[in-house]
């Protein structure tokens, strides 16, 4: 989820070299979101003060040269700040493992596609097909964890999750996303359909998961690079 719309908005765009600090940032960024969003489940920022201190400087110092080169990029801060408080608020109420709170995150990754056109000065909206294969994907994924892990016994995750996976798979075929991610959701909807109840552990599931982005990443490079 954090690396892959990065990697797959740099391989449309072409990479330049501010796209090099802007990882740096984007990564201590999540870093700082995760101890700050724990001292605001705590409410003892004091024991994290340390690793806010340094990943929120690493954030700085990173994000200043793109900042600097790209201050467009700060018209995104809004978008950010408003589903950093819904993370906030499911943190507060410790509920981060909701639908709601997930789908927060996964916007917040989604968005770094238009980031990174940004700054490589290209227009945002050339990408709104990348974001939104790349956003369908990681819906999918939220959708399908919960079938095998925290949600295993639950037949309306599954049933949602599997009509979902059909959808995206019709919606990619639709829309004209090419052969191939067409195939990868395809690959996708019969992982949810037939995987969920069957024992796997979380490793496996990760590790498969880590295969579904690969594909992703290579099919949205291949049609939009």
């Amino acid at each position: 989820m954090l690396l892959l719309p990065y990697a797959a908005a740099v391989g449309v765009t072409g990479p330049s070299w501010p796209h090099l600090p802007l990882l740096g940032a984007w990564l201590a960024g999540y870093l700082f979101s995760y101890y700050a969003l724990l001292a605001v489940k705590t409410g003892r920022p004091a024991r994290v003060r340390p690793q806010l201190l340094l990943y929120g400087g690493a954030t700085a110092l990173l994000g200043l040269p793109v900042l600097l080169v790209r201050p467009a990029v700060l018209g995104y801060a809004p978008l950010y700040a408003v589903l950093v408080a819904v993370n906030a608020v499911h943190a507060r109420r410790r509920r981060e493992r909701t639908l709601l709170n997930d789908l927060a995150s996964v916007a917040q990754s989604v968005l770094v596609v238009f980031v990174v056109a940004t700054v490589a000065g290209v227009a945002p909206a050339t990408l709104a097909g990348v974001a939104a294969a790349v956003g369908a994907y990681l819906v999918g994924t939220v959708l399908y964890v919960k079938t095998m892990i925290r949600e295993r016994g639950s037949a309306g995750y599954r049933w949602a999750s599997a009509a979902y996976h059909l959808a995206a798979f019709v919606g990619a075929a639709v829309a004209g996303w090419g052969p191939a991610l067409a195939a990868v959701f395809a690959v996708l909807l019969l992982r949810a359909a037939l995987l969920p109840g069957r024992r796997l552990a979380p490793v496996q599931v990760g590790m498969a998961e880590l295969a579904g982005a690969l594909l992703v990443l290579g099919a949205v490079i291949a049609h939009w690079g």
